[in-house]
């Protein structure tokens, strides 16, 4: 039986064109690797209260449930995504968590059609024509594309984005100083990226030079 397609899934009660719609409105989405828990709702705080109000938590550590669920907890509307998610169960644990949509680093079938099963929207990672394929074969037309830079950056998504009717979220590499090049291409939605949210802050919870970084990152 085919699986729900992507774009009449529901998000928080909205289609997914109206997630697109959220992620175009911003200037890149933050991705986040969380070593502690607690620091979930001041990264939300941070977040919201500077023009950035997402937050890509990576499952890369054992916090990432618990840190989301804090986030929803504190700020009901932040739009959170799971990313890294590499298995059906980090799937489950980040639904229960509160996420509104999964991104994971490739194209896994299992996972894209596990997600659909769900009625999560998914944004799996892609890097070539083959893979571009595959994901529209299972309806989908948002696509992360990973790693950014080490897989030809502009040039590639220029290639890609004349051939096939997908859009975007490329990632890896992206930096205040590529990350217009990016967003420049009409099927680029929204680019991720960690540097205004670097690690070193959080552990040290230095909330108020994070803060400044996401309002800089917020305005270019």
């Amino acid at each position: 039986m085919q699986c729900q397609l992507l774009t009449e899934q529901k998000i928080k009660g909205y289609p997914m064109n109206q997630l697109i719609e959220k992620l175009t409105a911003l200037s890149v989405v933050p991705v986040i690797t969380i070593n502690h828990a607690k620091h979930g709702t001041s990264i939300a705080k941070a977040l919201m209260e500077n023009g950035l109000p997402c937050a890509e938590v990576t499952f890369r550590t054992d916090a990432a449930v618990d840190a989301i669920k804090n986030m929803r907890a504190a700020y009901p509307d932040l739009l959170i995504a799971a990313g890294t998610i590499l298995t059906t169960q980090q799937v489950d644990l980040a639904i229960d968590a509160g996420v509104d949509f999964i991104v994971s680093p490739g194209f896994n079938p299992k996972i894209v059609s596990y997600c659909q099963q769900k009625n999560i929207p998914i944004i799996p990672g892609v890097n070539n024509p083959s893979l571009v394929e595959q994901a529209l074969e299972f309806n989908l037309t948002t696509l992360k594309f990973f790693p950014a830079e080490a897989s030809g950056g502009v040039s590639m998504l220029k290639a890609l984005g004349t051939v096939y009717p997908v859009r975007f979220m490329p990632t890896g590499g992206i930096n205040t100083e590529n990350i217009h090049q990016y967003n420049s291409l009409s099927s680029v939605i929204v680019c991720g990226g960690s540097w205004m949210v670097p690690a070193d802050l959080v552990d040290n919870e230095q909330w108020e030079e994070l803060g400044k970084l996401i309002a800089e990152a917020a305005n270019i």
